[in-house]
């Protein structure tokens, strides 16, 4: 298992975050001028995306941690359109944010946060899942991309 799995996603989306700040303020590499409508409407979709998502994993009472173990396989609603609709929420958060910024080391933080989900995170959960759910996890990933 790698080392980072033992971080909550979130914790992690934080990390690039502050690395974000800290960059900016030594090297402000400025994109564009900042974008507050095209930020906010990225930024509240990637939230109610991931609050959705934490919603359906509460109401059928499996595990939202990375770690731990999951007892049901959610594959309706928001889990049709994407197996990683958490992850892809806060992406879409940071994405906001490097939208209200107008700032490469905050569109670099979405960047990666998407990479460590992408390689670390994903694999991880999805040889649990298989683990777990066997034949049916495999049919819904031929159904359902990772992303988008």
């Amino acid at each position: 298992m790698h080392n980072l799995i033992e971080y909550r996603p979130p914790r992690i989306a934080m990390s690039f975050v502050l690395l974000a700040l800290a960059a900016n303020a030594f090297v402000p590499l400025p994109m564009h001028t900042s974008l507050p409508y095209a930020a906010t409407l990225t930024s509240a979709t990637g939230f109610l995306l991931m609050l959705r998502a934490w919603w359906l994993f509460r109401l059928v009472d499996t595990a939202i941690c990375p770690t731990a173990s999951a007892t049901t396989l959610v594959t309706h609603d928001v889990f049709s359109i994407t197996r990683n609709p958490m992850y892809l929420g806060i992406f879409l958060m940071l994405l906001g944010l490097g939208m209200a910024t107008g700032s490469v080391p905050f569109y670099l933080a979405a960047v990666g946060y998407g990479g460590v989900m992408d390689r670390v995170f994903c694999p991880h959960e999805e040889r649990k899942s298989v683990a777990e759910f066997g034949q049916e996890y495999l049919d819904y990933v031929r159904k359902v991309r990772r992303w988008l």
